[in-house]
């Protein structure tokens, strides 16, 4: 059975998330601090291994000759105005502060991938980009204590 471009992807995505796991075992052990410095690399390259797996696991049991893949619809346009977005979102970051600029930067990425169409989308939206902000925030600076940038405007 061959794989798909997927399948191999997974594949080289599956070697390196191993490889890098196991690399982060031989860092060291800090007896003063519960966590150590190996603990969320390990954690994020297990779900890394674990989806590269799914990935190369779904491309084999698909099983079936493959046609060759339409040429997918190109949309620079597309490209070049989420570029923008990031953009903006690391220009006004420092200016703003994390709590604003990162509701507005998902929001902004969010409609330009799919724009709403009526206003229970545009809430959904809100309550996304709310909830992300809201989770990342307290993930960050209350359980990490990692503090994530002020705002020069916003204090």
């Amino acid at each position: 059975m061959r794989l798909s471009r997927d399948g191999l992807a997974g594949l080289v995505l599956l070697a390196i998330s191993l490889a890098l796991f196991v690399h982060s075992l031989s860092l060291p052990y800090l007896p003063l601090v519960p966590v150590g410095p190996g603990f969320y690399p390990r954690i994020v390259l297990g779900f890394l291994a674990l989806a590269s797996a799914a990935l190369v696991a779904q491309d084999l049991l698909k099983g079936r000759a493959r046609a060759p893949a339409a040429a997918a619809r190109r949309n620079y346009g597309l490209v070049l105005l989420l570029f923008g977005i990031v953009g903006a979102y690391v220009a006004l970051l420092p200016l703003i502060g994390f709590r604003i600029a990162t509701p507005l930067f998902v929001a902004a990425a969010q409609a330009a991938l799919d724009r709403p169409r009526g206003p229970r989308q545009w809430a959904l939206l809100a309550a996304v980009a709310i909830g992300t902000a809201a989770v990342t925030h307290l993930v960050f600076e209350k359980h990490l204590l990692v503090l994530l940038p002020r705002g020069t405007w916003t204090g």
